[in-house]
């Protein structure tokens, strides 16, 4: 009988065939988004594939290890994975249901009844002992589980996209923040250069005034100007700290633990040569959130034929085996035997109005997931183009910076030696250092803009994961 039992529900596996629902076909993206970027034609980048570990391009040590730290303690990265999980158990518990579904049990019990109900010569007080196995099988005839588990499969993709692309953000934050303290410290030390040349003029200003060749409004003026540049000075180290209290955090640490040489670096790191970005054909392989939006899809789709099959039959092969005994006897003979054997159908016929509308929701969810798809797209190309076109002129911003910057020094070089050969007067001589104090601010302030620029590139461009 057991034999036959299984005999069944193997051949009843034989009959699931088709799936209801519409079979999943990968969205079409526009052609002209598999075009080269227009950014592109920037000398600045090459169309080159792209760097998987793009952060190796600044050849920085310190920054690699921060990154490599991210990597592995960053909680952000760590909820991503814990979600990841929960998607794969999802889909085992999906699986399984391809598989029979069994129940054992069992219950001795020991009871006394009424004279009234004894039998002569029978015992008032027994123990009774029931036992059972139970087994189901769902004939997946119109592919309620095949679609499930597409589904479940899809999420799990998805998920893993997600965490791809919390890796991507984390890395680019940690080299983001990474910058931006080496930055701020750059921007700190110009600051205090300023003050420092600003400390010289007073000398030769109050020098001249003591030997009457100078007035006392010069004196405060040179002095006022001083002060000014001196008060940025606590905004910046307020900037620098921040920066590396954020990469303590992304680190997966608490400020205190942040390394010496990590607090006490002040070089900011560079790409100076061409980036490498690919065209759009290889970036929307690579985003992870395109794949992600795309796995979703997949997933919504499956889920209408879910759906669907709940307009169809849910057939069920089922047997249980069972034995009572009474008074601790033969379990497993003849007598106290007993087996059920049949298939179980159910259906919700022939008001179907509330699986219909699990159809229509579930349709909008696609539709919905499509659009999202179509959206990331747009966006993934609108990101990237955006920041091609930032980096490009962050460059020749700095560069013109850059040139104003050493003329604004020069100019400042020769109004000091011409002031104390008492050739010109000394607004001149201020007008002079207040432009090159706003140029050297501006160049560092440029050369951040850079750094920044070409972290948001590479973010844009969508880092290297394509598993996990």
């Amino acid at each position: 009988m057991t034999r036959n039992l299984i005999a069944l529900l193997l051949g009843a596996s034989a009959l699931t065939a088709c799936a209801a629902g519409p079979d999943y076909k990968a969205p079409v993206t526009p052609t002209t988004a598999a075009a080269p970027f227009i950014g592109a034609a920037s000398p600045a980048v090459v169309q080159n594939a792209t760097d998987d570990h793009w952060w190796q391009l600044y050849n920085d040590p310190l920054l690699d290890g921060l990154v490599s730290d991210a990597l592995k303690a960053n909680t952000d990265i760590r909820v991503a994975i814990a979600r990841l999980e929960r998607a794969r158990a999802q889909l085992r518990g999906a699986r399984s249901d391809r598989l029979p579904s069994t129940n054992i049990s069992g219950s001795p019990t020991y009871g006394r009844v009424s004279q009234a109900q004894t039998l002569p010569g029978m015992d008032r007080e027994n123990w009774t002992v029931d036992m059972g196995l139970d087994v189901a099988y769902e004939v997946d005839l119109f592919g309620r589980v095949k679609r499930s588990i597409e589904a479940a499969r899809g999420d799990v993709g998805a998920a893993q996209a997600d965490a791809d692309a919390v890796r991507v953000a984390v890395v680019a934050d940690t080299v983001r923040a990474y910058v931006d303290a080496t930055a701020s410290a750059q921007r700190l030390a110009v600051a205090k250069e300023t003050v420092d040349l600003l400390d010289k003029s007073i000398r030769i200003t109050s020098a001249r005034f003591d030997a009457g060749r100078s007035d006392r409004l010069d004196v405060i003026r040179v002095t006022t100007l001083r002060e000014q540049q001196q008060a940025l000075i606590p905004n910046l180290v307020a900037d620098r700290n921040a920066a590396l209290f954020r990469l303590a955090t992304l680190t997966g640490r608490t400020p205190q633990d942040l390394p010496a040489s990590v607090q006490n670096a002040t070089v900011t790191p560079n790409v100076t040569q061409p980036i490498p970005v690919g065209d759009g054909q290889a970036l929307l392989a690579r985003r992870p959130d395109v794949r992600a939006a795309e796995r979703r899809l997949a997933a919504d789709t499956a889920r209408v034929g879910v759906a669907t099959a709940d307009l169809y039959p849910h057939i069920t092969l089922g047997g249980s085996i069972g034995t009572t005994a009474i008074g601790g006897g033969n379990l497993f003979g003849a007598g106290p035997l007993n087996f059920l054997l049949g298939p179980l159908i159910s259906w919700a016929f022939p008001n179907q109005e509330a699986n219909r509308a699990k159809i229509a929701a579930a349709k909008a969810d696609g539709d919905a997931s499509l659009a999202a798809f179509d959206g990331t797209v747009l966006q993934a190309l609108e990101e990237t183009e955006t920041a091609l076109s930032t980096y490009a002129n962050a460059l020749e911003r700095r560069a013109t910076l850059q040139s104003a910057r050493d003329e604004a020094a020069r100019a400042a070089r020769i109004s000091l030696a011409r002031q104390r050969e008492g050739q010109i007067d000394f607004l001149t001589v201020l007008d002079a250092l207040r432009t090159q104090a706003s140029a050297d601010a501006d160049l560092a302030t440029a050369n951040r803009a850079v750094a920044f620029a070409q972290v948001d590139l590479f973010r844009a461009l969508g880092g290297g994961w394509t598993t996990t």
